[in-house]
């Protein structure tokens, strides 16, 4: 069986690396992280004039339509530079869901601009007092042309850059509605969130915002377009952590060929090889969960339980290889100056994005008590 990636795919790759590497150096970054809104408008650019932002956006509308798993190859590229850039924002939260969901005139409105740089969507998935976000607390008053919204979402990624955000909301029937806002709507209060990546989120208030059934993604199956929507961001997440730990792995190989310690570089040491070899073996089963939930999504089959399972070795395998990576660097490890440190910090927020360790394990013990082994 040939598990290799298509030709397409691995082009997808090589060039994101490529592109990345060349524009986001650590001083690159540093200057980035200088200013008030940390986002690299040249690497963005650099990515549209490439066509990656249109990855998985259909052909008809500028993309490259090459589907979600080559999304998630680009998704690990941004974990691997740990770039600035809204790709996770705009084309996981935003376009992607446009483009299975979305009308025919969202779609032609918007799509062809996410591609070529020049329009940020993103969703509002987190809130503050629901760590569920199949079960949103945001409100969703049904008025005579359509949904009057209420409520609260935190950490909206690329936030403040979005000209419209994705809200799912219940309704007080117990439906869900997913409905775009528009950032300039009356009712509408961002705040800027500082947040352990240092990427750029906002809190997003909503008072009595009014949306029409124009602005609703997909009337009628609300809920169903939320589920595939948290799978689908969950696994790119997945995607993202991996090359952010894959990367931190090898700067722990390079370093500990170069550090010399009593007249003998530390990776000859047997702490180290074990300590190292232990990251190595939680980082392949990151990789091998997050691309069987990634091709599983891809090809359209049931991939919760595959999701639960990559989503479950993102937070816990992530974050052991992170610490791993940063305790082998000793105190070089947690100085800002050298690159390392962002892959940590990325890491510790990937952990617990969508799901904590704990959460996809109490996920699958009620899945697995309630109907056997799940079935890969």
């Amino acid at each position: 069986m040939d598990f290799d990636f298509a030709e397409e795919d691995r082009e997808v790759a090589a060039l994101a690396r490529k592109i990345l590497e060349d524009k986001l150096g650590n001083e690159r970054l540093k200057e980035v992280e200088s200013q008030p809104l940390m986002t690299d408008d040249e690497a963005w650019r650099a990515l549209a004039e490439s066509n990656l932002l249109g990855v998985a956006i259909p052909e008809e509308f500028g993309g490259m339509d090459l589907g979600f798993f080559a999304l998630c190859l680009l998704c690990q590229e941004v974990g691997r530079s740990v770039a600035p850039v809204p790709v996770y924002a705009s084309l996981v939260l935003g376009a992607l869901p446009l483009a299975r969901f979305g009308t025919a005139e969202q779609k032609q409105k918007w799509l062809p601009k996410v591609a070529a740089g020049e329009l940020i969507l993103t969703a509002a998935l987190a809130e503050l007092d629901s760590s569920d976000p199949m079960v949103p607390s945001t409100r969703a008053q049904r008025t005579h042309e359509g949904y009057r919204l209420s409520g609260e979402k935190s950490l909206v990624p690329a936030g403040g850059q979005a000209s419209h955000i994705l809200v799912p909301a219940t309704t007080d029937e117990g439906g869900v509605v997913l409905a775009w806002v528009n950032v300039e709507a009356s009712g509408v209060r961002r705040e800027s969130q500082t947040c352990s990546d240092r990427q750029p989120h906002v809190f997003l208030a909503l008072d009595g915002v009014e949306v029409v059934e124009s602005d609703l993604l997909s009337a009628g199956a609300g809920r169903e377009a939320l589920g595939w929507l948290v799978e689908h961001a969950t696994a790119a997440r997945c995607a993202m952590q991996l090359g952010v730990c894959e990367r931190a792995l090898e700067m722990t190989s390079e370093y500990g060929r170069e550090r010399i310690q009593f007249d003998r570089p530390i990776g000859s040491f047997q702490a180290f090889h074990q300590r190292a070899a232990d990251a190595y073996i939680m980082l392949e089963a990151l990789r091998l969960t997050a691309w069987e939930a990634a091709w599983l999504l891809a090809q359209a089959k049931h991939a919760s339980d595959a999701v639960a399972v990559a989503k479950y070795w993102a937070a816990e395998g992530g974050q052991f290889s992170a610490y791993a990576c940063q305790h082998l660097h000793g105190g070089v490890g947690i100085d800002v100056d050298y690159p390392l440190h962002r892959h940590f910090i990325w890491a510790t927020r990937i952990e617990h994005e969508l799901g904590s360790a704990p959460h996809q394990l109490e996920r699958l013990g009620f899945r697995i008590a309630e109907q056997g082994l799940p079935e890969f």
